[in-house]
């Protein structure tokens, strides 16, 4: 038999898992290798034999996606996967372009071969978009469920940015968890909210061993999705999240419009800054994609210890990462707070950025007067201290999940900005949970 030869599109999250999933013990297909695209520093590396299997006893190299067409040809590849998330419907195109004109099929794995059954009820809370607001969608649920009385582990979608063959499996139930990883600024913004709720949470590399070690350990198994991609696990409640404030894009994303086409319950988020017109173009193009879902409205209302600080200063805004970058937003909460409680100017961080946040800010264009809260490694950790220790201000406004002064030495004051889900009217999450748990 004469194997296909496979490059899997990725990003270090979904391509991992379709090959563990699909490919790793599959004898018709031979993996030549993957590309790596919107995470830094993942290409020249390998998928480790130690997790590639029995047909890859050298691992599978991995290649910046800008080789792609010289890979195809050199390696005389047959067939194309794309397996990542939050880009475009003519983005993913394009690709499949580059891959027919280069002699290569192109495909995608349907999520019903990739998403395991658990045994345990499993609710997933996904988006139609990086920034909607699965964070706190996911924090309401876990606090429903503990007011249930149920215990609640997390399962976070992947962000393997170190040495894969140790992230394999990982569990954080404590602070000095995450600094054992060495957890990324990114990875913190997921985890650090739920170990101060008391919730273990789980990430990795291989979602088939993390789902069989997690449900041992909880009655209620929740999956934390990242960007807008499909859940690994199979759900009982499938939660995806929409944004008013990008109106139109749940129709325009993949996979986020495949997530809301199979949603049980879609959380129409924002509801108290977004334009009553904007809700209401969001609500329709749901009903019209998926007219059996229910239907949440809800806010994500900020709050701050201390909202006095801000009034007459001249602030910094630091938001998180990923909703800025590709999540394309333009503010998050961190603007809003500044603006809401009367700062005197937001200060233009682009011209004082060093090293990669210098880089972040030339592929971005559309972000300005905020600082997105890049931190892949320890490297742009540090050029990330250095940007905001050289810009000129009173107050660092932080709009990201975690606590900034953990990971980085600042020399002006931070004061942090939260947010939690807030549904509005009825049905609710806990309606939902209840109906589709048999709670």
């Amino acid at each position: 038999m004469v194997k296909k030869k496979v490059i899997i599109m990725g990003a270090a999250g979904r391509d991992f898992h379709d090959f563990n999933t699909y490919f790793r013990d599959n004898e018709e297909y031979e993996v030549v290798a993957f590309t790596a695209t919107q995470i830094p520093d993942i290409e020249g590396r390998k998928y480790p034999a130690e997790l590639a299997g029995r047909l890859y006893p050298e691992g599978i190299p991995i290649y910046a996606e800008e080789s792609l067409p010289q890979i195809i040809k050199e390696k005389g590849v047959d067939e194309v996967v794309f397996s990542y998330s939050d880009v475009s419907h003519e983005y993913v195109m394009h690709r499949a372009s580059i891959a027919l004109a280069n002699g290569a099929g192109f495909r995608l794995i349907p999520p019903k071969v990739t998403m395991l059954k658990a045994a345990v009820p499993v609710i997933a809370v996904c988006a139609v978009r990086t920034g909607a607001g699965k964070s706190q969608t996911t924090r309401r649920v876990a606090k429903i469920l503990q007011n249930l009385g149920k215990k609640v582990v997390v399962v976070r979608h992947p962000m393997p940015y170190g040495d894969l063959k140790e992230q394999a499996v990982q569990r954080f139930a404590s602070y000095d968890d995450m600094d054992r990883y060495k957890c990324t600024i990114e990875e913190r913004e997921e985890y650090e909210p739920h170990i101060d709720n008391g919730i273990v949470v789980y990430a990795g590399v291989d979602y088939e061993k993390i789902l069989r070690q997690a449900e041992k350990e909880c009655d209620v198994l929740l999956w934390d999705g990242g960007n807008n991609d499909l859940p690994f696990y199979k759900p009982d409640l499938h939660i995806v999240v929409a944004d008013p404030h990008r109106p139109g894009h749940e129709a325009k994303y993949h996979p986020g419009e495949a997530n809301l086409r199979m949603a049980d319950v879609v959380i129409i988020n924002k509801v108290d800054t977004a334009s009553p017109e904007n809700v209401e173009a969001v609500k329709t193009s749901i009903r019209e994609m998926n007219p059996d879902a229910d239907i949440i409205e809800a806010g994500s209302p900020i709050s701050t210890d201390h909202p006095e600080m801000i009034r007459g200063k001249s602030v910094l805004v630091v938001e998180d990462g990923p909703t800025l970058t590709h999540g394309e937003m333009k503010y998050g909460a961190g603007t809003i707070a500044a603006r809401r409680f009367g700062a005197r100017e937001i200060v233009e961080p682009e011209q004082y950025a060093v090293g990669s946040i210098k880089k972040t800010f030339k592929k971005y264009p559309h972000l300005k007067n905020l600082l997105p809260a890049m931190g892949y490694g320890k490297t742009q950790i540090q050029e990330l201290q250095e940007t905001i220790n050289k810009v000129p201000c009173d107050l660092v406004v932080s709009g990201t999940p975690i606590n900034l002064e953990r990971v980085m030495k600042v020399n002006k004051p931070i004061l942090r900005v939260r947010y939690e889900l807030d549904e509005i009217g009825r049905p609710n999450l806990e309606d939902m949970i209840k109906t589709y748990l048999r709670l």
